[in-house]
């Protein structure tokens, strides 16, 4: 089997240690593995050595999973690229570039074919969704989608996390957050643009129409911030042209790549941010029929955020390079 030259670039941030793990748990096949550090920290992670960021540390690499925050990726992604690597960037940076592609593999897989140098990760909060989407989409064709989602501490970064982890011991002061998150919902997540949604809202409506290819979907979301340390939870809320029974959605769902179906309420078993934590699938359950519209389906979908909402997606996508032999 061919093995690449792989490096992590954001080694050290939450979702960069993710990628490490995942490429080691799924063997992905590793010849060499290059560690970057963007803020230039020197010493080692695992074993190996932490490299600085120079345009010298991509030569001879065939992949990049990129984590390093956007502006970073604005920069250096393009210098990757055009040393010969294929980035797969985890940032907002290249999201809605309609040059890049935008991918989930369970969803369009074949939009790695005609990328330029560089592929985008999604929105950890979008990639769960559609993961949950795809499947109805493709037997009753989705109008609209309602959206809340519930979305842990670790989606905003180290820093949040000590912080929450600090206010559990008692200290309760807030930096990093907007608000004291112990004992609250923070109801903003990134900041608001001018239509009084968040920009974290807004990624879930244009990267879900990038994603499945339907500028049709009309996309409504509210995005939450909840003292939980891992995993996204979301209430979705679905309305379909065909009319789907629950029994046809669970049946969709039951078949799905990347998905389990845990609904089975009459003895408390539905998706929990603790269950999912550590776990590659997106999890649905609740699934039940809305009663106001003719064509309406909710469901409850929860995914580890920090693995298929980011890292583990970044490393599926490489998979499918390789799949398709595209390096």
């Amino acid at each position: 089997m061919k093995q690449y030259v792989v490096a992590i670039l954001g080694a050290r941030s939450v979702v960069g240690q993710c990628m490490y793990d995942i490429v080691k748990e799924r063997k992905f096949p590793v010849k060499e593995l290059r560690l970057i550090s963007p803020s230039g920290a020197k010493g080692e992670m695992n074993g190996l050595p932490l490299l600085p960021l120079t345009e010298d540390v991509f030569n001879g690499v065939d992949i990049v999973l990129s984590s390093p925050g956007a502006e970073i990726s604005k920069v250096w992604a393009p210098v990757a690229a055009r040393a010969g690597a294929v980035v797969i960037d985890n940032t907002s940076q290249f999201r809605m570039d309609k040059d890049v592609p935008l991918v989930v593999p369970e969803v369009n897989p074949e939009d790695v074919k005609w990328h330029k140098g560089i592929i985008a990760n999604p929105n950890c909060s979008t990639i769960q969704m559609v993961v949950a989407l795809k499947p109805l989409h493709d037997a009753a064709r989705i109008r609209r989608v309602v959206v809340s989602t519930y979305q842990a501490i670790s989606g905003a970064g180290s820093e949040a996390i000590e912080e929450m982890k600090n206010q559990v011991k008692g200290d309760l002061t807030v930096k990093k957050m907007a608000h004291q998150i112990l004992h609250n919902l923070i109801p903003q997540i990134d900041v608001f643009l001018d239509n009084h949604y968040t920009k974290e809202e807004m990624k879930m409506v244009w990267e879900t129409k990038k994603i499945m290819h339907d500028e049709g979907i009309q996309v409504t979301a509210t995005c939450i911030r909840v003292p939980v340390f891992n995993g996204h939870s979301e209430s979705v809320n679905i309305e379909t042209e065909k009319k789907l029974a629950r029994a046809d959605v669970i049946q969709l769902l039951s078949g799905a790549p990347g998905v389990t179906v845990v609904d089975d309420p009459a003895n408390k078993k539905y998706p929990m941010p603790l269950h999912a934590d550590g776990k590659d699938d997106t999890f649905v359950g609740r699934i039940r029929e809305d009663e106001t519209i003719p064509n309406g389906i909710n469901l409850w979908v929860v995914s580890d955020n920090l693995r298929k909402g980011a890292a583990l997606n970044a490393v599926q996508i490489a998979e499918k390079l390789v799949e398709y032999g595209m390096i």
